[in-house]
């Protein structure tokens, strides 16, 4: 079953509060994929597209743009759980 995100938040130094329907909350380092991912970049390089997240109709999946998101199992799985 794909995890469904309750809320998502974003932290100081692109980190990302998530909270999801099964109870779990985790912090996700999206520097990590900002470093990695040529498409991330603009969430550093681009004024407040990082502090304008998103979460899809389906809850299943966080986007800032067409080419920059990220899916709930991903989060789930490496993201730090609090």
């Amino acid at each position: 079953m794909i995890p469904r995100i309750k809320s998502v938040k974003p932290q100081e130094n692109y980190k990302l509060l998530i909270q999801f329907d099964g109870g779990e909350t985790v912090i996700y380092n999206v520097m990590e994929d900002i470093d990695a991912i040529d498409d991330f970049v603009p969430l550093k390089t681009e004024r407040g597209l990082f502090e304008n997240v998103q979460l899809d109709d389906s809850r299943t999946c966080i986007y800032w743009s067409d080419r920059i998101d990220l899916p709930s199992d991903t989060l789930l799985e490496y993201g730090e759980r609090v």
